[in-house]
């Protein structure tokens, strides 16, 4: 293994303006900007832009000495030996300054204040990379003289290996290690990072997330940038998120758009899946109907423990919660209930009749969402069964829907974190 050996560690900053001079002493020109190639984890400098309004490039390997004070040439200088700027290259000042990345350790936007660059040598070849950005106060003072301010300072710096620039080359970076690390946020981060990014650069990272991915963020942020987000979307991908969102989330979505946008995205969706969020947008606000969702899991009384779960493996993806199984007869009344928990401790053999319960908390259409928060409440719900007059249960409202009405200042409330706080409250 070849070994690298560090000339020298410049802040980009500090060597815009300065001087640069050939073998002949003769001044060239100033550094106004530098050009990179993104064909490592470590972006390498390519050449030196030394005047303005051209995109010719003094070739990183003419230079001979590189210091805060001034650039030397190996040569004396001719126009014949300048390379051009190549489509896929990007300027620093330009692509990174002042710009916003995505930290993924803070999961918070963060802006380039300087750029820290290398000046290395791997076996004969010398070569100048950028090996991290400064974040910190320190590199904005830095840039305005007032670095002697925060001198015991430590600089705030973000490894550049973790660094790739975005699609088109956008006016922001992507820091991650490749889009694997975004999965790796939970989606309610990747929501609080798109809530502070303006439209324009919200659009841009939204398109980089799979389907999944933007489903799972898009219900955690509040209405008004989900409608804000949809909108802006192509109406194909707008209409497919919504399909898979659950329903009483696509529904307030469309209940605060013009009737005809929402018919438009509602004529793009699975005939299913569109007629489900008709019905729930017709319910009046905060009611048990425009709050519940109608992915729920329900069997018969008469199938056992053992069968119940080899079809929840086939049935579980397409539910919003499967903390709780409800039980049902041939027309869909309301017989019983009983948690997942019970479910797999029971004997595989039992049947569901015999494990439910059948003292039930419910409510109705129209009950209001305070009335069926004190319900989850009080016995310590995840999710209250919906019924109509005749005991059909015609969804779930689940606790996180109710304390984001209640607590709308709290954001998105996470339904595992519920979870994890209250048990089951049901009774025999």
């Amino acid at each position: 293994m070849v070994e690298v050996q560090v000339l020298g560690e410049f802040c980009f900053s500090r060597l815009l303006g300065k001087p640069i001079y050939d073998k002949s002493n003769q001044k060239i020109g100033k550094i106004k900007d530098m050009a990179v190639r993104w064909e490592n984890s470590y972006p390498q400098i390519i050449g030196i832009k030394y005047k303005s309004r051209t995109h010719q490039l003094i070739a990183i390997d003419q230079i001979e000495a590189c210091s805060y004070r001034e650039i030397r040439l190996k040569e004396n200088f001719a126009v014949e030996k300048t390379i051009v700027l190549h489509e896929t290259d990007i300027y620093i000042s330009k692509w990174l300054l002042d710009k916003q990345i995505i930290d993924l350790k803070g999961s918070k936007l963060v802006r380039v204040n300087d750029i820290i660059l290398s000046w290395v040598m791997q076996g004969n070849i010398e070569y100048m990379t950028l090996v991290a950005v400064d974040i910190g106060i320190k590199g904005l003072l830095r840039r305005l003289g007032l670095e002697f301010l925060v001198s015991g300072r430590k600089n705030n710096l973000l490894d550049l290996q973790y660094v790739n620039p975005l699609e088109n080359w956008n006016s922001y970076l992507q820091l991650n290690r490749e889009k694997q690390q975004i999965s790796q946020l939970h989606p309610a981060d990747i929501a609080d990072l798109l809530e502070e990014m303006d439209y324009k650069t919200r659009a841009g990272f939204i398109a980089t997330l799979n389907d999944q991915q933007a489903v799972d963020t898009l219900v955690e942020m509040d209405l008004d940038a989900q409608v804000e987000i949809i909108e802006q979307m192509d109406q194909q991908r707008a209409s497919d998120l919504l399909e898979e969102m659950p329903p009483d989330e696509a529904a307030d979505i469309l209940v605060e758009m013009t009737v005809e946008k929402s018919e438009e995205l509602l004529n793009l969706m699975e005939v299913d899946d569109a007629e489900g969020v008709r019905e729930l947008m017709q319910y009046e606000e905060g009611t048990a109907g425009a709050l519940m969702t109608t992915e729920f899991i329900a069997f018969s009384a008469e199938l056992t423990a053992q069968e119940v779960i080899n079809r929840l493996r086939e049935l579980a993806p397409e539910a919003e919660t499967i903390y709780y199984l409800y039980v049902v007869d041939n027309i869909g009344r309301l017989q019983g209930i009983l948690s997942l928990r019970e479910l797999i401790i029971a004997d595989p053999n039992k049947l569901l009749r015999d494990l439910m319960h059948t003292k039930l908390q419910t409510v109705q259409l129209d009950d209001d969402h305070e009335s069926i928060a004190q319900v989850i409440n009080k016995y310590g719900l995840l999710a209250v069964p919906v019924i109509d007059e005749q005991g059909i249960i015609l969804g779930i409202v689940t606790v996180d829907d109710v304390l984001d009405l209640l607590l709308p200042e709290q954001g998105k409330i996470d339904i595992h974190s519920w979870f994890t706080l209250r048990k089951w409250g049901g009774r025999k």
